[in-house]
């Protein structure tokens, strides 16, 4: 079994301290064959009401065309499909327009970089938008660009943030870490990964890579993230979700994922679902006079695409952990709102409700996979507008989508063991860990069967505690490693039945799971693997009716899509360097054998 990627994430730390019939279809869409948005429509369901291909003929399925970019990387695109026309993000922010037939290649964007930001998580990125004649996507240098979606030249180009911010360095290492000689950089690097949404006129993004800490470089161009080392100090920003106007691009409102007042929340010593964190209160509360300005470093990013509730006007998003990452010295509190599910006014970006899956933490456990939205069966049988999330703790969580109220906790869709444990001396293993659970790996819903269909992840982590003697200067300092272990790790596709929260099905797979699934109304669930095995499920049973194999990890969510009367179905193939698969850069798509 393919192990995963050697890394280690270290953590410095201060002497003696450690821390949807509701959801209607995008009106960008101009057929039903069409996938026009990310998740296809505002309520990312991943879900395809074509069903041309079906469980009787899937067997027949065979390439119909595949597009080589030759740009190599790890490649986790979502394609759009809009009359006929394929658009699609490369690695570094590069885009494409292809024959959605023929895969003959339109036009090319190429993005020129500003040479001097650093990237905060590798080149991906996860998609692009298309709206009224424009392309929209996000950069690793933090920019949000338009294209013309028939030529591809440049329309407008703007700047989410000021500037790139790197306030500390080398010199926070003591001279015995082993990481003193290698290249060690300040700040994490702020930039986009996701796909943006647009509605009601407005690009919706956020920016990644604010959980700020140290990090080695990679001698890889490809893989520009090695350890991270979260370092107490002066360092960091909040996150925040923006809209920007369609037209030219101007920013129309912005929701800071950290409150400037109340950041530190309530002190709770539970989650809200009940379970017991390792929190010492009276000392972070001591604490929180030290650090009046916490918020201002808080950290929040915002990983994955929202869904929008059209009838509401409510967008939904997750964010991820607090700043410094995994590092509690000087962020006493729960740390708002990182780490939540919020809902916001699409409007004005005003805050409805939030949901807080792990106050004040220390795991890593952003909300990385994006929301879902439909319509929840309560035991009554009334049908609650509903919006869910497939968790890095191994749970579906399914809310309340007016009000944010938990509906129903799904059994773990993973293994669990010791979680939230702090790291020792003698080293603690917990899973899942930093990797989850569910990853950025969106999922499908088929709403009819009452199913979600999750890509999991099972890799056993480390935490170890490690000391460092005082030097000149410098006071003696803790930090903790996170190191995946030489446990087996696998994953797992795990069908959910919405009603129950118990797991109707699952598929075990050698690696584990990154990049997603989808459903289609022909009763089938595709998804992809790491060692380049592309499978298509009988959703409501989990039997595998096909398989074909790339040369490259399958590591994207896939798509399905029809032009002429022909059902296609579209992955990108380029692995990812962080897990170890295979990188390419193959677009592939699939039909029927005429």
């Amino acid at each position: 079994m393919k192990k995963l990627r050697s890394y280690s994430i270290l953590l410095l730390i201060l002497t003696g301290l450690l821390g949807c019939n509701h959801a209607e279809n995008n009106t960008e869409s101009s057929s039903s064959g069409d996938w026009p948005s990310y998740g296809r429509d505002f309520s990312s369901q991943r879900f395809s009401p074509i069903d041309q291909i079906n469980v009787a003929n899937v067997k027949n399925l065979k390439l119909a065309w595949q597009h080589n970019s030759g740009v190599v990387a790890s490649y986790q695109t979502t394609p759009i499909v809009q009359g006929g026309v394929m658009y699609f993000s490369l690695p570094f922010n590069h885009v494409v327009a292809v024959n959605a037939v023929t895969g003959e290649e339109l036009w090319r964007y190429e993005h020129d970089r500003r040479k001097d930001w650093k990237m905060c998580c590798g080149p991906q990125n996860r998609g692009v938008a298309v709206s009224d004649g424009k392309v929209y996507m996000g950069t690793v240098d933090a920019r949000l660009i338009a294209l013309d979606a028939k030529t591809g030249e440049k329309v407008w180009d703007v700047d989410v943030v000021e500037a790139a911010i790197s306030r500390e360095g080398q010199e926070n290492l003591h001279q015995d870490d082993p990481n003193k000689t290698r290249k060690v950089t300040g700040g994490t690097g702020i930039g986009i990964g996701m796909a943006p949404v647009v509605y009601k006129g407005k690009v919706m993004i956020g920016i990644t890579g604010v959980g700020y800490g140290l990090h080695i470089d990679s001698p890889r161009e490809d893989a520009p993230l090695g350890a991270v080392i979260g370092v107490t100090g002066r360092f960091g920003r909040p996150g925040f979700l923006a809209a920007f106007d369609a037209n030219d691009g101007h920013r129309i409102w912005q929701f800071d994922t950290i409150p400037s007042e109340g950041w530190e929340g309530d002190f709770t010593l539970t989650t809200v679902d009940g379970i017991t964190l390792d929190r010492d209160i009276a000392d972070e509360k001591a604490a929180l006079s030290q650090y009046p300005d916490a918020a201002s470093l808080g950290g929040g990013s915002a990983w994955s695409t929202p869904a929008i509730d059209t009838e509401n006007d409510i967008l939904y998003f997750g964010t991820g952990n607090p700043s410094p990452q995994m590092n509690d010295v000087s962020r006493p509190g729960d740390n708002l709102y990182t780490v939540s599910l919020i809902a916001l006014d699409a409007n004005t970006g005003e805050r409805k409700w939030h949901y807080q899956q792990v106050p004040h933490d220390l795991w890593g456990y952003d909300l990385a996979s994006p929301p879902v939205l439909f319509d929840y069966q309560a035991d009554n049988g009334e049908l609650i507008p509903a919006v869910g999330q497939a968790s890095k703790t191994g749970w579906f969580y399914i809310h309340d989508r007016i009000t944010g109220a938990l509906l129903k906790k799904s059994d773990a869709f993973v293994p669990q063991q010791n979680m939230f444990a702090k790291a020792s001396f003698a080293g603690e293993v917990v899973y899942p860990g930093i990797l989850g659970g569910s990853n950025w790996s969106p999922v499908s819903l088929d709403q009819h069967k009452q199913l979600a269909f999750v890509s999991g992840i099972h890799a056993p982590i480390k935490y170890t505690l490690h000391e460092t003697p005082a030097e000149s200067g410098k006071p003696a300092l803790r930090y903790a490693s996170s190191e995946p272990t030489d446990d087996p790790s696998w994953g797992l596709l795990s069908a959910i039945d919405l009603t129950t929260g118990k797991i109707a099905w699952q598929q075990k797979t050698d690696q584990p799971l990154v990049g997603g699934s989808l459903a289609t109304a022909g009763g089938l669930v595709f998804m992809g693997e790491g060692n380049g095995s592309f499978n298509a499920y009988n959703s409501q049973t989990g039997e595998r009716l096909w398989q074909t194999q790339s040369a490259f990890g399958v590591n994207a969510p896939p798509i399905s899509y029809m032009v002429d009367g022909v059902q296609y179905i579209a992955v990108a193939s380029g692995g990812n360097w962080i897990m170890g698969f295979k990188q390419g850069d193959a677009m592939l798509v699939y039909a029927l054998e005429q």
